[in-house]
């Protein structure tokens, strides 16, 4: 399959130019950026420059706070956490004091959000040293090591507790009435592959893009491209939705938040039915999944049995599993039962219709899958009707690591007006930028005028890319490969 067929860039490039200038020396932006003080950390007017990028447009450089955090060393409990139940963490605070050195009982409680309980529990901490004295930190460190303790170096910053910052964000606001281009997904050459989101840019020619939804990094390595959760490119459904989970609809240029459930069901000429499982990922015992000529791997070395339809689902061919995906064809892969199934109702020269639904929740009805329709799986809901709501439970991120520590995100946001937000938050690099957590980053968006906004992948995934070149700081040092993106087209 082409690279062009799955980037869906398929318009051509126009020719704009990029002006760096102070906000207050610049034209009137085509939307409104916020007036009120940076709403993270200590209340402050944040620094900003904007960037015309295209008519309708605009990129913000917004740097906020100042660096006052240091460093720690924290004892990791039996469960390899470096957090715990009172009794164990106190159980943990002995040992260390038993090695003669002063310890601190740290009490954390992870915040409630929509559908998870507050979590009380308890951290061991031992010394703090200032930002430039890491290297204390890691001699005492090793220190404990030495005594048999396992532990590691913290950056406070990263804790998602009090702190001062500080904030280097990027954030592109885009207004539908001015911009005359469209959003796309793009897959890069594959779903089975990771690619760069300027890799992906670029072979589009989008104007700009955003790193998309979380990828699976728990399949095997060439494999790890497949997103988690709905994927749609160019009215294609290429990856199943994990039922209920967030997602963002795009067609044209508008943008939506909402909820997604997929569904793909076989059926042979006969009437009889049977449940497609999965779409463009790996199999498990006793399933039915799809491939598409976009999947960009071979179909699983099993034993169970591949039927290879044609674009009007008829059977051109029964196999052994394990071979690529021709172009113009498309796989049903069974086991067990539903390899059963297709050898009863899918033999050579039959024909199967393959029913597909994309379900908006919201709205209680399927999406038409018509060539300009996109959509890429969210990581967790942040805002809905302008009001925090974080679905952290329901979108499989509900820990303290995700809910309350702070990384590098990828946000998206809509508009009232439909204007969209796309944001970067760096973080992960101490005394530069500390990223928000999950409530810091539902009221970044609020702050952002963000009526529904949604996380997507971040960390070493977040990067944002405007001409061809990534305009925020991926925090690995250089631009993570990931499993998709959004495009922003020019008309």
């Amino acid at each position: 399959m082409s690279r062009r067929i799955l980037a869906a860039g398929l318009a051509v490039a126009a020719t704009f130019t990029v002006t760096t200038v102070p906000v207050a020396a610049a034209e009137q932006p085509s939307v409104k950026f916020p007036s009120a003080r940076f709403p993270l950390g200590v209340p402050s007017v944040p620094t900003r420059t904007m960037t015309s990028v295209t008519p309708g447009i605009d990129l913000y450089d917004v740097k906020a706070g100042r660096a006052t955090d240091g460093y720690t060393v924290t004892v990791l409990m039996p469960s390899g956490r470096d957090y715990g139940m009172r009794h164990t963490a106190e159980a943990k605070l002995a040992e260390v004091e038993a090695t003669g050195e002063v310890a601190a009982l740290q009490k954390v409680v992870r915040p409630q959000v929509a559908d998870a309980p507050a979590q009380e529990v308890y951290m061991v901490r031992v010394g703090l040293w200032k930002l430039e004295e890491k290297a204390k930190a890691e001699d005492m460190a090793k220190k404990l090591k030495e005594a048999g303790l396992k532990v590691k170096v913290d950056y406070l910053g990263d804790d998602g507790l009090k702190t001062t910052g500080p904030w280097n964000v990027k954030v592109m606001m885009i207004n539908p009435r001015a911009f005359r281009g469209s959003y796309a997904a793009s897959l890069g050459a594959s779903v089975a592959k990771r690619e760069t989101v300027t890799a992906m840019a670029k072979a589009a020619k989008a104007v700009a893009a955003v790193n998309g939804g979380f990828f699976n990094i728990h399949t095997a390595a060439e494999l790890r491209g497949e997103p988690v959760g709905a994927s749609v490119v160019a009215g294609r459904l290429l990856s199943e939705a994990v039922p209920g989970r967030s997602a963002v609809v795009l067609q044209g240029r508008a943008a939506r938040v909402t909820e997604l459930k997929t569904t793909v069901t076989a059926i042979a000429s006969s009437g009889d039915k049977l449940p497609v499982n999965g779409v463009n990922r790996a199999a498990v015992a006793e399933e039915l999944v799809l491939y598409t000529q976009e999947w960009g791997a071979k179909t699983p070395a099993d034993d169970g049995t591949d039927v290879v339809l044609d674009a009007t689902g008829k059977v051109v061919g029964v196999r052994a599993p394990g071979a690529a995906v021709q172009p113009g064809t498309q796989v049903l892969h069974g086991t067990g039962v539903a390899a059963e199934w297709l050898a009863a109702y899918a033999p050579a020269g039959a024909t199967l219709r393959l029913d597909t639904k994309v379900v908006d929740l919201r709205k209680g009805r399927a999406i038409k899958l018509t060539p300009d329709l996109h959509v890429i799986a969210g990581g967790v809901g942040l805002v809905r009707n302008g009001k925090t709501r974080i679905t952290a439970k329901r979108d499989g991120h509900d820990s303290m690591n995700m809910i309350l520590r702070r990384h590098p995100r990828t946000l998206l946001g809509t508009t009232r007006n439909g204007t969209l937000i796309l944001a970067t938050i760096d973080g992960r690099q101490p005394g530069v930028t500390v990223g928000a957590s999950f409530i810091e980053a539902a009221q970044f968006m609020r702050w952002m005028g963000a009526r529904d906004a949604i996380n997507l992948d971040g960390g070493g995934s977040t990067a944002m890319v405007v001409k061809g070149k990534v305009v925020n700081r991926p925090s690995d040092g250089a631009e993570r490969p990931v499993g998709d993106a959004l495009l922003v087209l020019p008309n």
